[in-house]
């Protein structure tokens, strides 16, 4: 194998049969096209004559989401949240408590909470959550980014070298996120989470920005949005929605529990958007959708759905829910957040 490879110019096909070769002999894969190409890759970086630095980034990158998702894995059918705030936050402090007591419901509702696995408002949210159900992601630095004593030597405490897949990582694997107060770390985070969710890089979640009582530190954060960027018209209005601001730790839980009330998951097939429900739509609630939301269709109108389409055949998990099928205009994310709020309250 070694000397073939030695031997190979630039032959697509030559390439193509060597990697399919290579898969076989591990063992087979039903995904054995995506490991090609992922092969085909790595082999084209000698070819192209890329650095040793770059290939160190790429190497170590690839590595790192390996790992996470082996370690995610066995929890992929548990709803998680994403917690982020400073790490420089003493337990005598509201915001510490505030995260303590939100770990700890959200975890009574099933859930599990992903942390940067630090200390601080990290350390109270897996405090609350319990070692159990709590993840750690943590990020290697010279300073502050000790694992708490909840997390760590915990199977579930993942240590990242680059940022970028950390980040990856907490939105991939979480189904909502939550704000304290925090640092440039926890708004690095939360403008991530927004961006990508206004765009549709990821799907629609609940994002929560939380003060303890008495402080306005994401008011004033949202005032400064208003001002700065609604009224300038660099965001819509709808844009704004996409959060939920509050000082109060049950709201927040029942913002996030509440957001899965019915709505499951979406999916796109082709031009078609799929939503997955736990329970149908009348056909008055349908008529309802098709004259409130006609802006975010294409071409068209909402369609009600009995049974999976043939595109979702490897998502058995999803056979048996409820679907609304559209043609989206893949532009307005934001209200297609409203959209879900409908569909939950049906």
């Amino acid at each position: 194998m070694r000397e073939r490879l030695r031997q190979y110019t630039t032959g697509r096909a030559e390439l193509d049969q060597f990697i399919l070769e290579l898969i076989d002999k591990a063992g087979g894969s039903p995904d054995t096209e995506l490991l090609r190409e992922m092969v085909t890759t790595v082999i084209r970086l000698r070819d192209e004559k890329v650095g040793r630095g770059d290939l160190k980034i790429i190497n170590t990158a690839v590595k790192e989401l390996r790992y996470a998702v082996k370690i995610f894995s066995p929890y992929r059918n548990i709803r998680k949240v994403a917690l982020f705030g400073s790490a420089r936050t003493p337990k005598t402090d509201p915001a510490y408590r505030q995260a303590r007591e939100f770990g700890r419901r959200i975890a009574a509702r099933g859930w599990m909470v992903i942390t940067g696995g630090a200390t601080g408002i990290m350390h109270a949210g897996n405090e609350g959550a319990g070692r159990e159900k709590s993840f750690g992601v943590n990020i290697r630095l010279p300073f502050e980014q000790e694992a708490n004593p909840i997390i760590a030597k915990d199977r579930k405490l993942i240590n990242f070298k680059y940022f970028f897949t950390r980040k990856l990582i907490f939105l991939k694997e979480s189904d909502a996120t939550i704000l304290f107060p925090g640092g440039f770390g926890t708004h690095d985070e939360g403008f991530e989470t927004l961006t990508l969710v206004q765009t549709g890089k990821t799907g629609p979640r609940p994002i929560i920005c939380i003060d303890p009582p008495g402080s306005n530190y994401w008011s004033s954060w949202r005032q400064w949005a208003e001002r700065s960027l609604l009224r300038e018209g660099m965001i819509d209005p709808e844009d704004l929605d996409l959060i939920t601001f509050t000082h109060d730790i049950r709201e927040a839980v029942e913002a996030i529990t509440g957001f899965y009330q019915n709505y499951h998951s979406l999916r796109f097939v082709g031009d078609k958007l799929v939503i997955r429900m736990a329970r149908p739509l009348g056909e008055a609630e349908i008529r309802l959708l098709n004259r409130d939301f006609r802006r975010i269709l294409r071409r068209g109108q909402f369609q009600r759905v009995e049974s999976p389409l043939p595109e979702e055949g490897n998502e058995p998990e999803t056979f048996s829910l409820a679907r609304l099928v559209f043609d989206f205009n893949r532009r307005d994310f934001s209200r297609l957040r409203q959209l879900i709020e409908v569909i939950n309250r049906a």
